[in-house]
């Protein structure tokens, strides 16, 4: 007995290999026990015992993994002054010895253990049939054919006269090639049913001079699908066995003439598969077509499909119409109306997929009294009586299920994961990604990491814990520890740093937790550490240990003080290759230039998003060069002149922050970054904005310039927002090419997608450049501009939604501000001609505030026919405002009445102490909120009457 306890000790390592490498085996032979339970009930109950022997498993392992881990740092810490290479013996310190024999004894037990469950496990396998290898398919396919009852197909008219149409129409392609028009959907959804019906439909019979049906499947056969085709085309099935040949043979038969074919549950996305017998299809008559169903759009794709009409599910009256028909088929009147209510809510279930509500229909078609239907009702279908259950799960459960087993075995498990939230929750990506990596669901291979690939999970996020107890260093098998808005956490435990298997450990918005662990480098499995918004002030040296970091989204520098000598500094990033995602970097002005370089920030290929804070000087900005893929850069607190040269190499860069620069007064040629979509200028000395800020040069002679050179001269192509802030100037670019002819062209495109843009204390600002005022901007901020007396034509932006007007000195609001003219002659103005003069067409929301000078806004009184009874305005002003506000403009007399537009939901009026008459508010028909204060009104108008719906506040 001592002899055998004595070996277990010394073959602890050996077992534990053991017991991995029938890990490896047990997750092949699930997957072929998943597949065999859903027809074998046996198979159910002895996968439920392999699954908890699978755990135990993974348990036990994880303990040798801590034993281990703890075991090293026993050594190291021993030999920590003559750094001696770690041994796992029996000699040394005697008590650190006994320990790790005590230790690796109960650990050998518990694998002795496991390992008897899994022999008695094994031995059963047998007895179900089960392999290693992946098994066949256990879930028959349904052989689909052309024969449909229309009679019972219920909502799908359009859908067929879609399909229809695009198989009549004139073919897309050459003479050589076939149309090919893909139906996708959901697996019960009616795809093979509407193909049914276009198969059939007299026109189409008529127009193709052959029809064929072949149910494809999986696996994707090509000399079964090839003998199908030709059993069609020469009524018999040839003797041929080799590809070749059939395909040649096909080839053949169907040369110059004009076919349909129907390719029904294609599965496969093997493109090789598809060329293959499509190569033998071209040579037939201009007009042929191929009609594929499949529930993959990826298929379709590999199909390079002319045509993909996806379809949806059906109505409720659609699914209400095909489970009455069956469920309440050959009852009386009384009986029909007593289940009415019942079948309803059933019918509800069904979400529109009308295999579904064909089989409830046929159920209930046995059911007699209330009480059965409401049982069915009120019980989850897995839930019913085993009759039920049964034909529920053969006629809607497993054909679902080819989709579920079409799916990879690692995505399988991931999928079944999120059965255990509940109906209609919403996951966020990246904390299931984890939740998965936690279970051990997903495995990294090679170069693939598992997050790419894709917990024993504590998650105590958004409580109000104050401390982790010191004994969470005995929860090894934790994975995720969530302490996310805990904000009362002062500390975290240094027994938190034993938990060798940690992979996640997230502490934003933990405001009161001011620094890490100091042994946090011992979380060697740790993937994602995420700190942002949190007190950490510094990151504790040796972190740069932790290799396997995926996430790390808050680097701290101490900048000297009493942590300086446990702070980690920047050259600690240098082997953190791996994280990707966001990384923010604050008080850099206490990292050296020597450290800088040494971070590599450059070789982190899955950076996506930098953030620079406090830096105050180029050289040091200089060598914290990003990857060249970087989507996000923000700059704060810089104190340098110039910005840093790699700015210009970042070509995928998507949005730029620059503020609080107080130094930085000339910039780079940002209008050359071609994937640039949004632009932040914020608290810096740039005065003035030319051609070299938006990247174009003067052109001397444009006399040959033509539309080719003219495209290469775009600047900030796919640019959507801009912010400003503290400009003095900003030059327009006016060189056009064929200024003497009658039309000129710019020779510059300039912000062609700009879509939001915000001016803010530029209070010398005289006027904006044109090229700002692009025709697809939809919100227009302009604030603390006193300079800007005299406002450009801002109606004549085609899609402006939102426009913001503040603290700006205008004096008056006229025709101008509009973007049209008078008219002085009105007598030939037709309707064309009224569409042409419309101002603001698309604005809806219109705010303007502390315009103290602000003292007339004209009205536009000019009309077509003012003689006659009727009478039109030629001018169409805000046809779709919804929300009115004017705040603080004193000197402000009247309103115009265009700005009270049919469409008006909310208008608030405050701060306009001389405007003393309201215009006819009792008009506007869709006015829900109506507010006043600090007016100098003192009479109304005799249509100041108001809905008592409008909510009012005067």
């Amino acid at each position: 007995m001592v002899q055998e306890e004595v070996n277990l000790v010394g073959d602890v390592k050996k077992q534990a290999d053991k017991l991995k490498s029938n890990l490896i085996d047990i997750q092949s032979v699930l997957e072929d026990a998943e597949r065999k339970q859903v027809k074998e009930r046996a198979v159910r109950v002895w996968l439920d015992k392999l699954k908890d022997v699978c755990y135990d498993m993974d348990d036990v392992l994880d303990e040798w993994s801590y034993a281990i881990l703890t075991w090293k740092t026993g050594d190291a810490e021993e030999n920590i002054h003559n750094q001696q290479k770690i041994r796992c013996s029996f000699l040394g310190s005697p008590c650190f010895r006994l320990n790790q024999v005590v230790q690796r004894r109960d650990i050998a037990l518990k694998i002795k253990e496991v390992s008897e469950k899994v022999d008695e496990i094994a031995n059963e396998r047998a007895r179900h049939g089960l392999q290693i290898n992946r098994g066949t398919d256990e879930i028959q396919r349904l052989i689909s054919t052309s024969l449909v009852d229309e009679l019972n197909v219920c909502g799908r008219d359009n859908e067929k006269k879609i399909i229809v149409s695009k198989l009549l129409a004139e073919s897309s392609q050459e003479a050589r090639d076939v149309d090919v028009i893909s139906l996708v959907g959901l697996g019960g959804i009616g795809k093979t049913t509407l193909a049914q019906l276009a198969f059939n439909d007299a026109e189409v019979t008529a127009h193709f001079e052959k029809k064929i049906w072949v149910c494809v499947s999986e696996p994707f056969d090509e000399v079964r699908i090839a003998k199908a085709i030709l059993e069609k085309l020469e009524g018999s099935t040839p003797n041929l066995v080799e590809l070749q040949s059939l395909l040649e043979r096909v080839s053949q038969s169907i040369k110059g003439m004009r076919f349909l074919l129907v390719l029904d549950d294609v599965w496969t996305e093997n493109h090789e598969h598809w060329e293959q017998l499509k190569r033998s299809l071209t040579g037939c008559a201009r007009g042929s077509r191929i009609l594929v169903t499949t529930r993959k759009a990826t298929v379709a794709t590999m199909m390079r499909t002319n045509h993909q009409i996806n379809i949806e599910t059906l109505s409720d009256d659609a699914c209400r119409s095909i489970f009455n028909h069956l469920a309440f088929h050959e009852r009386g009147k009384d009986e029909c109306e007593r289940l009415t209510d019942i079948g309803n809510e059933i019918v509800n279930k069904c979400k529109g997929l009308p295999l579904a509500a064909k089989v409830l229909g046929g159920l209930m078609q046995s059911k007699r009294t209330r009480e059965e239907w409401e049982d069915v009702l009120c019980s989850e279908l897995w839930r019913l009586d085993q009759v039920d259950k049964d034909q529920v799960e053969k006629k809607i459960f497993l054909p679902l299920l080819l989709s579920y087993y079409d799916l990879p075995s690692v995505v399988r498990r991931c999928f079944l994961y999120c059965a255990m939230f509940p109906k209609d929750y919403k996951m966020n990506r990246d904390e299931l990604v984890k939740m998965w990596m936690a279970q051990g669901y997903l495995k990294g291979t090679g170069s693939r990491d598992m997050e790419v690939v894709g917990e024993q999970s504590l998650n105590l996020s958004q409580s109000s814990i104050k401390e982790i107890p010191k004994e969470v260093g005995k929860l090894i098998h934790l994975r995720d520890l969530n302490l996310k808005w805990c904000r009362e956490l002062v500390s975290l435990p240094e027994t938190m740093c034993d938990l060798c298997n940690l992979q996640s450990l997230d502490v934003r918005e933990c405001w009161s937790l001011k620094e890490l662990p100091r042994a946090t480098v011992k979380l060697i499995n740790l993937r994602h550490l995420c700190i942002d918004d949190s007190g950490v002030a510094f990151m504790p040296k040796g972190i740069g240990r932790l290799t396997c970091l995926r996430t790390l989204d808050y680097f701290p520098l101490c900048g000297g003080g009493e942590n300086e000598s446990k702070a980690a500094n920047l050259r600690e990033l240098k082997n953190l290759d791996h994280i990707g995602g966001s990384l923010d970097i604050r008080n850099l002005r206490g990292g050296g230039i020597e450290d800088a370089a040494e971070a590599q920030l450059k070789n982190k290929k899955r950076l996506l998003h930098l953030y620079l804070f406090l830096i105050e000087d180029d050289n040091l900005i200089e060598v914290l060069q990003p990857p060249s893929d970087l989507e996000r850069l923000s700059i704060h607190n810089y104190g340098g002149i110039g910005l840093p040269n790699w700015m210009m190499a970042l070509t995928r860069l998507q949005e730029l922050e620059l503020s609080y620069c107080f130094n930085l007064e000339v910039l780079p040629p940002l209008g050359r970054l071609p994937n640039l979509e949004s632009l932040r200028l914020y608290a810096s000395e740039v005065r003035r904005l030319d051609a070299g800020f938006v990247g174009i040069e003067e052109v001397e002679n444009a006399n040959n310039i033509n539309e080719g050179e003219i495209a290469r001269v775009t600047a900030f192509p796919k640019l959507k927002s801009l912010e400003i802030s503290g400009v003095e100037e900003w030059d327009g670019i006016e060189r056009r090419v064929g200024e003497e002819d009658a039309t000129t062209t710019s020779i510059f495109i300039i912000m062609p997608q700009l879509q939001q843009l915000i001016i803010e204390e530029c209070p010398l600002l005289r006027a904006l450049p044109d090229y700002v005022l692009a025709a697809s901007l939809q919100e227009l901020r302009l604030y603390d501009c006193r300079n800007l007396e005299v406002l450009p034509p801002l109606g004549r932006l085609p899609n402006l939604e939102s426009l913001v007007l503040e603290m700006l000195q205008v004096r008056r609001l006229d025709a101008g501000f509009l973007g049209i003219e008078e008219v002085e002659n009105a007598d030939n103005i037709n309707e064309g001609k009224i569409a042409r003069v419309a101002a603001f067409p698309k604005l809806k929301r219109l705010h303007i505030r502390t315009l103290f000078g602000l003292e007339e806004w004209d009205g536009i009184e000019r009309r077509v026919g003012e003689e006659d009874a009727t009478t039109t305005s030629i001018f169409i002003i805000m046809p779709q405002l919804q929300r009115l506000e004017i705040d603080f403009c004193p000197l402000l007399r009247a309103l115009p009445d265009y700005v009270l537009a049919a469409s008006l939901q909310e208008l608030r009026l405050g701060g306009c102490g001389n405007l003393e008459v309201l215009p006819p508010l009792g008009r506007l028909p869709n006015l829900e909120t109506l507010k006043f204060s600090w007016l100098g009104v003192r009479r109304y108008t005799d249509d100041m009457e108001l809905d008592v719906a409008v909510h009012t506040a005067i």
